[in-house]
């Protein structure tokens, strides 16, 4: 005879597998969230790592932020992660920043264009290094501007709601 099997010891049913989104930014943040990390050195990280994420220049992202995590004595890994979380955002709004970069700081030029700057670099290429350069140094002054602001906005608002989530996993 077949032993029937008992409707109490029915298998357990599998586990789908995490999506990329659990697997590669949300456990890695909640991670974060149990390594002892203070809800002020977390809200400073992610504050820290925003600002370095979106900085008007490519390149320099991973320097920034890891000088920055250094200095101010907070987990490396945490920062770098979160500023490159903003990779995207930092693609999306480069060349509007410095279009307006290049009205703020070099104030003769009309529009920074691709086609401008192809012309400048095949006839004088001074000329389209200088305007590149006023270009990012204007960015850089309108970057510094927002983050000014934006920064302890940013640290002020997630603070309480950092201190409430890890209050609960406990």
């Amino acid at each position: 005879m077949h032993d029937a099997v008992a409707p109490d010891s029915a298998s357990p049913t599998p586990v789908p597998p995490a999506s990329w989104w659990r697997r590669r930014v949300l456990q890695p943040l909640l991670n974060l969230l149990q390594q002892g990390l203070t809800p002020h050195q977390l809200a400073l990280t992610v504050a820290l790592g925003s600002a370095c994420g979106l900085i008007p220049m490519l390149g320099v992202t991973s320097l920034l932020a890891t000088f920055g995590a250094v200095r101010l004595r907070l987990n490396v890994a945490a920062t770098l992660l979160v500023a490159h979380l903003w990779s995207p955002v930092q693609l999306l709004v480069i060349i509007p920043m410095l279009r307006q970069g290049a009205r703020l700081w070099g104030g003769y030029t009309p529009e920074l264009t691709l086609e401008k700057l192809r012309f400048l670099f095949s006839h004088d290429w001074l000329a389209a290094l200088g305007l590149l350069w006023h270009a990012i140094l204007g960015a850089l002054l309108l970057w510094a501007g927002a983050f000014l602001v934006l920064g302890p906005v940013l640290y002020f608002t997630l603070r309480p709601v950092l201190r409430r989530a890890m209050s609960r996993q406990e």
